[in-house]
């Protein structure tokens, strides 16, 4: 199995690699056949919910998350 990768995106989605199944609050995957890449958002002003839309460009979101050592 290919691992996957879940990218904090600089003032933008998170961007998911690989294999990876997407539900719903009720447990019903999302239809992503053929994809291997997409982009969540992070912003709150997607209309495609839960898809980035590219709102976060226009709406002012900043977001500098960067990975800490553990301690």
């Amino acid at each position: 199995m290919d691992d996957a990768s879940i990218t904090c995106r600089l003032n933008g989605p998170l961007l998911v690699q690989g294999p990876v199944k997407l539900l719903d609050y009720e447990g019903n995957a999302f239809d992503l056949a053929g994809k291997v890449t997409y982009a969540l958002c992070r912003c709150d002003k997607s209309s495609r919910k839960p898809f980035c839309d590219g709102s976060h460009k226009t709406c002012g979101f900043t977001a500098t998350d960067k990975a800490t050592p553990p301690a």
